[in-house]
């Protein structure tokens, strides 16, 4: 299905979802042939979000419709009080703390669509993390990499990194200090296409980001690394997808020498937990509905993307400087 307004198209997402500024959702089949229309009493700035046999988008007249995606009929629709608008944007740290601030000012809901977070893998894992299974964190290594698509308008930082930082800051808990990236642009009058992110936090965690738009394959793969287990996390997988090493070292000082340590080596089982099956998307939606009707904290809130926005900016900042640490004191999070 491709979803588009009766005119004024603003933004083309990569899922062929299309947004509009009209109070009309139309669908259209992959062949053009018109399927139906639905009115609302306010502009739609939602993207629209098919799941299966329904589709969920949001508008101005402050409801969150449900509807067949087959026939254009509606489920049910639920008055949020004007919480429900989602617009695809890049905001810089400032702005992002406007809308924190505005929402908490007008006690309204504000989510923040990192929707790996409530994929079933990254929910294991942090229920792992949580029960204190891998122990104390030493480190969170991913990368993301493929082959395009290439950006105008952002780097690869802000186009990949953002979903890596998204599951970093959901599962460490903690907020780097200071931030290192170093990138380069093959492509002239191109933002970066390829780049490495190093955080560094208080105590002996850090965390590094590997994105990439021109590699010959495509990876996407996580390594969190605890003093008691480790684990990794492959999206492409298609059974496995999460597995838990124990694995590990351990130190032993010298009674003769408190300066010589020696290092043991634990190799013990792995085994890959079994995961729920359950769609990310539906997932979060379900979760922002439940949020709004009992006012709760959304578990992305605005100030989670705050947070990944703030480390964004840090990482351009030194990206341009080649390298040079930028402590994130240094980003303004305030408008």
């Amino acid at each position: 299905f491709f979803f588009q307004a009766e005119d004024g198209i603003r933004d083309k997402l990569v899922t062929g979802v299309q947004t509009c500024a009209l109070p009309i959702l139309h669908a259209v089949a992959d062949n053009g042939t018109y399927l139906w229309g639905f009115p609302t009493g306010g502009r739609v700035y939602s993207s629209p979000l098919p799941d299966g046999d329904d589709v969920y988008f949001g508008s101005d007249d402050g409801r969150l419709y449900k509807l067949d995606v087959h026939s254009g009929s509606l489920i049910w629709e639920l008055a949020t009080g004007g919480d429900v608008r989602d617009v695809k944007l890049s905001i810089t740290a400032a702005q992002a703390a406007t809308l924190v601030d505005e929402a908490e000012r007008r006690g309204l809901v504000l989510m923040v669509d990192h929707t790996f977070v409530y994929t079933p893998a990254v929910q294991k894992i942090r229920e792992l993390t949580a029960q204190g299974d891998l122990g104390d964190l030493y480190y969170y290594d991913s990368v993301r990499i493929n082959l395009g698509l290439f950006q105008h308008d952002v780097n690869v930082l802000w186009d990949l990194a953002v979903h890596d930082l998204s599951i970093m800051d959901d599962l460490i808990g903690h907020t780097p200090t200071a931030v290192s990236a170093t990138g380069l642009a093959h492509v002239p009058g191109k933002p970066e296409n390829m780049a490495y992110m190093t955080m560094f936090f208080d105590g002996r965690l850090i965390a590094h980001v590997h994105v990439n738009w021109l590699a010959p394959v495509k990876i996407r793969r996580t390594l969190l690394g605890g003093s008691r287990r480790m684990v990794v996390f492959d999206d492409l997988e298609t059974s496995e997808k999460v597995k838990v090493y124990d694995r590990g070292i351990s130190l032993d000082p010298s009674p003769e020498n408190v300066y010589q340590m020696l290092v043991g080596y634990r190799t013990g089982d792995m085994w890959a937990p079994q995961l729920a099956i359950a769609e990310a998307l539906a997932t979060e939606t379900k979760h922002f509905v439940e949020c709004i009707e009992h006012r709760r904290q959304p578990r992305t809130d605005g100030r989670a993307g705050l947070r990944v926005v703030r480390l964004l900016e840090a990482a351009t900042q030194s990206m341009a400087a080649q390298g040079r640490p930028v402590p994130l004191s240094a980003v303004a999070a305030t408008p």
